[in-house]
């Protein structure tokens, strides 16, 4: 009798087992961006590992071109800027009207390193469209910022190190531009109780899976006014912040 309930359970293990395989073999299939190893598609939705993949394209400007290309999103290569050991950039693009990006940015113009356009891009169509017509019943027409290349040191100190600025893999987004004509500032409305600030702290919250470091006015004093993105490479370690 022993030997059958062996059998049984040997039996009902591979069972377990085999179903356990199927089960991950069908998350694997209808989420592949939850993979370490699976190639980043702007136009999936965010996974685990998204974040990290966006960061990773700072090595290799030729791929996401390519995935903005794929992807729909429009815009134009800016030239190289040489401006010493630790300014300038060689991978930055300019969003240009149509395509798959709808939101205008303001001012106009607006350049940045390929990695935070792709961020982005993904930003808008996951996080900033979906809490707009979740808390207003609108779409964002146009993003406030306040600037993304500037050849300076991190809080303009005269040491210290560069900010992620100084390569253009950062940007600073002030506000946003409804298409009922409803406007929201991160200066204005971050300790709003009503849907302007359940909106902003949702896009802030929303960009943490996607930007290397998001600081808004819960970090300090100096990001009262924007939220901070950017696509800062940490080696091996790659941690990330989120404040």
């Amino acid at each position: 009798m022993s030997e059958v309930r062996r059998i049984v359970t040997a039996v009902l293990i591979a069972a377990l087992l085999l179903a356990a395989a199927f089960a991950l073999y069908a998350w694997v299939k209808s989420r592949p961006q939850d993979l370490p190893w699976t190639k980043l598609d702007l136009g999936q939705p965010i996974g685990l590992f998204t974040g990290r993949k966006l960061t990773g394209l700072t090595q290799d400007f030729g791929q996401c071109r390519r995935l903005l290309d794929k992807a729909g999103v429009r815009y134009t290569v800016l030239a190289p800027v040489e401006a010493g050991a630790s300014c300038g950039y060689r991978d930055a693009v300019r969003f240009a009207s149509g395509g798959a990006r709808r939101i205008g940015f303001s001012p106009a113009n607006l350049g940045v390193s390929c990695p935070v356009a792709a961020s982005l891009a993904m930003w808008e169509w996951n996080i900033v469209q979906p809490a707009a017509e979740k808390h207003f019943g609108a779409r964002v027409t146009r993003i406030d910022h306040l600037g993304s290349y500037n050849c300076r040191r991190m809080y303009g100190r005269d040491t210290g190190d560069y900010s992620e600025h100084a390569t253009a893999d950062a940007v600073d987004i002030a506000g946003f531009r409804l298409s009922d004509g409803t406007r929201v500032s991160v200066l204005g409305d971050w300790k709003n109780e009503g849907a302007k600030g359940a909106f902003l702290r949702e896009v802030r919250t929303g960009a943490c899976d996607l930007f290397a470091t998001v600081l808004s006015p819960d970090y300090n004093a100096a990001h009262a006014d924007h939220f901070h993105l950017d696509q800062a490479e940490r080696g091996e370690s790659g941690w990330r912040a989120c404040r």
